[in-house]
C-alpha cells in the first residue's frame, strides 16, 4: 500500500497510520482530534483506566451524542453521516487491533 494514501493521526499520545483517500484527509484529522479530546476528557476524570476502556467510553459518548442529535427534528443527520461515523469507528478498531498485535518495545 502506498504511504501517499496514509495519514498519521495522534490519539491519546499514540500515533496511528490510517489509509485514507486524499479528499477525506481533513475529515479524518478532524475526527481524530475530536476523539483525542473526548478520550483526554475521560482519562482526566480518573474514573476510567486503560486506553481500551477509555476508547470504548469515548465511542459510546460520541455515538450517544450523534443519536441524540438525530432524534431532534431540527438537527437531523443524514444516512451518510451515520455511515461515516461507522467507517471511522471501524478504522479506529482496526488501528487499535493492529497496535495490540505489534510487539511492545
Amino acid at each position: 500500500m502506498s504511504s501517499s494514501n496514509s495519514v498519521t493521526v495522534q490519539i491519546l499520545d499514540k500515533e496511528y497510520s490510517i489509509i485514507c483517500p486524499q479528499e477525506e484527509r481533513s475529515n479524518l484529522v478532524s475526527a481524530a482530534r475530536y476523539l483525542d479530546g473526548k478520550m483526554r476528557e475521560i482519562r482526566s476524570s480518573g474514573k476510567v483506566i486503560g486506553a481500551d476502556r477509555i476508547a470504548v467510553m469515548a465511542a459510546l459518548n460520541i455515538t450517544h451524542d450523534l443519536l441524540h442529535r438525530q432524534e431532534r427534528p431540527d438537527v437531523q443527520a443524514s444516512g451518510s453521516t451515520r455511515e461515516q461515523v461507522r467507517d471511522l469507528l471501524e478504522r479506529v478498531d482496526l488501528a487499535l487491533s493492529n497496535d495490540q498485535e505489534q510487539p511492545k518495545g
